[in-house]
């Protein structure tokens, strides 16, 4: 069941967190990016088998974990530590609480066609031509792009960074590809582009995008309490890149995140007992 996250604040005004927890349902929020929407909708097959009543509320990352820390959803899976939300986190990171990850090896960077002859971020800086002049980037305020903006300034790059989104990055790397041009784009593992099209991502040797990070687990303060059941199931909550990148494509390419998420819990029930074990 998906809602507006007012549709679902209008419906449980008159509840406390703990009422709406002894009414069995579980608000989930997340950010509408293709990993993220695996993720959650495969937690919200789980959980509704479970018993619960599952509520989805895509928001923009900011306005996710607030919606965390002011305990307007329960918990979110999308958390990019210890460097893409670092942000949040140190801004609230005493009105949540981190479970541990549910992906590890996750990583930013830019990553251009294998195609073309460079390497290396420090390949732009020498020859601005050689990317157009232009990074194309995703959602104006994500921490990627932030990440972006401080890799143009560390290598001095003569570029423009081009706001957008996930959909309008791949189309544009999409069409790129197809007419073998030079792109360079931001990117992240997991991402479903990484098993549709050859890539490589840009040596960054003055780390400004970045290491290894880890996609987590969090909750509002007190869930462990109001929801014991609810609380395990996302202590144990792991996926892998494998996993997570095989159905992301498959929901590019028109399928239903509900239904791909659905069929995947199905197929794997001993993976999805282990989250459940109580």
């Amino acid at each position: 069941m998906k809602k507006t996250l007012a549709a679902i604040l209008l419906a449980s005004a008159a509840m406390t967190g703990s009422a709406a927890a002894q009414e069995g349902t579980v608000n989930l929020a997340y950010v509408e990016w293709s990993d993220a929407i695996v993720a959650t909708n495969i937690l919200a097959a789980v959980l509704e088998d479970e018993g619960y009543t599952v509520n989805m509320t895509p928001l923009p990352a900011a306005a996710m974990w607030q919606a965390v820390a002011t305990g307007e959803a329960d918990a979110m899976v999308a958390a990019w530590l210890p460097v893409t939300h670092a942000a949040y986190y140190e801004e609230l990171q005493d009105q949540i609480e981190v479970l541990g990850p549910n992906i590890e090896g996750a990583k930013l960077g830019w990553a251009v066609p294998e195609y073309m002859d460079i390497s290396s971020i420090e390949d732009i800086k020498a020859d601005p031509s050689v990317v157009n002049g232009q990074v194309i980037g995703i959602d104006p305020g994500a921490g990627l792009m932030q990440a972006s903006e401080k890799a143009i300034s560390d290598y001095e790059l003569d570029v423009t960074l081009v706001d957008g989104s996930d959909a309008t990055m791949t189309a544009a790397l999409q069409d790129a590809i197809s007419r073998e041009e030079p792109i360079v784009v931001t990117a992240w593992t997991p991402h479903w582009m990484f098993s549709r099209f050859d890539l490589k991502y840009l040596d960054d040797p003055m780390g400004s995008l970045g290491g290894e990070e880890t996609v987590n687990n969090v909750v509002r303060t007190g869930l462990q309490e109001d929801m014991p059941a609810v609380y395990d199931i996302l202590s144990n909550y792991k996926l892998t890149l494998a996993d997570e990148e095989a159905i992301m494509l498959e929901n590019e390419e028109g399928a239903d995140p509900e239904e791909t998420a659905r069929a995947w819990v199905d197929a794997n029930p001993d993976k999805v007992a282990e989250w459940t074990a109580q």
